[in-house]
């Protein structure tokens, strides 16, 4: 598998099954350091299965990958401790504040202890959470949690973000200031590799790519993708090709 100094993620032939049933049915693509990269598909599609590879959760079938310029395979470790990673389920511990969460976190990704004070100060301040941060997790507003869940995922200045639907179950000015904060992380040079439902938001990503039964069905940049999938349909949208796209496969 080749791949070059600008690629943080490299995806080669990867495939998942299980038993019979295949998941992920040999997808290839690649991701550029710094990128804003948005991978997509309905329900099921596979995407999920497709980021736990990635991460290192999951064994691959066959194929293979690199991720931050490690074997998913042979260094699945590795992969873990370069990424961060934030889960369409709540990951956090909501009896804790805060503070005793990106404590956790800082812990868990080994950051040295000397280095606790600034990087809790830089993540508290990130993610607005100042003047909240004894408070229990539990009590704050879904939005801020998301805030919160992003900025423990960031305590040990991973240069490769996963975010699986990042913003579900949120209101939609909280999934605007979210993405500003998405933004001003990849215009720091973190690479940003995110699922989502919503169609609006995936119009920041400056490459996507969509998967459908486990397959790739189409890539390239938002406005690229709709006028291949709905030539001729000038008014036409995101949602226009994802809902044509997704279709095609249950035709």
């Amino acid at each position: 598998m080749t791949h070059s100094a600008t690629d943080a993620i490299v995806v080669d032939r990867l495939e998942k099954k299980f038993g019979h049933f295949v998941a992920v049915d040999r997808i290839s693509f690649s991701v550029s350091k710094g990128e804003i990269f948005g991978f997509l598909g309905a329900n099921g599609s596979g995407k999920s299965t497709t980021i736990r590879m990635l991460c290192g959760i999951l064994s691959p079938t066959s194929g293979g990958a690199f991720v931050g310029g490690h074997d998913i395979i042979s260094r699945p470790e590795a992969v873990k401790q370069s990424i961060g990673y934030m889960s369409q389920k709540f990951s956090l511990y909501e009896d804790l504040t805060p503070v005793e969460n990106i404590r956790f976190y800082l812990g868990i990704y080994n950051v040295k202890e000397k280095d606790w004070p600034r990087r809790m100060s830089d993540i508290l301040h990130q993610t607005r959470l100042d003047d909240f941060k004894n408070r229990v997790t539990k009590d704050l507003p879904a939005g801020w949690r998301q805030r919160l869940a992003l900025g423990c995922a960031l305590v040990h200045q991973p240069k490769i973000l996963f975010l699986d639907e990042p913003t579900s179950g949120v209101d939609p000015v909280t999934r605007a200031h979210f993405w500003r904060f998405i933004r001003k992380i990849a215009d720091q040079g973190i690479t940003v590799f995110v699922t989502t439902h919503y169609m609006e938001e995936a119009q920041w990503c400056g490459r996507i790519v969509m998967i459908n039964a486990g397959k790739i069905v189409e890539s390239g940049s938002p406005s690229e993708i709709i006028a291949r999938a709905c030539p001729g349909a000038p008014e036409a949208d995101l949602n226009d090709a994802f809902i044509k796209l997704m279709s095609r496969g249950a035709e």
